[in-house]
């Protein structure tokens, strides 16, 4: 699942997975907390650029990994690049834990 932060055209990137927005969800604008709540229930990952989100909430608590990507920008065109390295980390994430991608 990418976060309401992330460019939505990422999920063309992300080949080999089935990919849905917090937006196409229905779920833009929810708090953190009850988010993570939702998608762990439908989803494998939760994609972010939120770089406060791990402070804001205790992610141990929650059944699925969470992946933040740091890139120069938030803009796709600094995020792209990062793909690969996504790919890759996903297959090795654990649930309740903050993987950080880039930077």
């Amino acid at each position: 699942m990418l976060d309401e932060c992330v460019d939505r055209r990422l999920e063309r990137d992300l080949v080999g997975h089935l990919v849905s927005t917090v937006p196409r969800k229905g779920w833009a604008g929810i708090k953190n907390g009850e988010l993570l709540a939702l998608a762990q229930n439908e989803f494998e990952a939760f994609i972010t650029v939120d770089r406060k989100l791990a402070a804001q909430q205790d992610l141990a608590k929650f059944k699925i990994p969470v992946l933040l990507i740091r890139a120069r920008t938030n803009r796709l065109e600094d995020i792209r690049p990062l793909v690969p390295e996504l790919l890759k980390t996903l297959a090795g994430v654990r649930a309740g834990v903050l993987t950080t991608i880039g930077e």
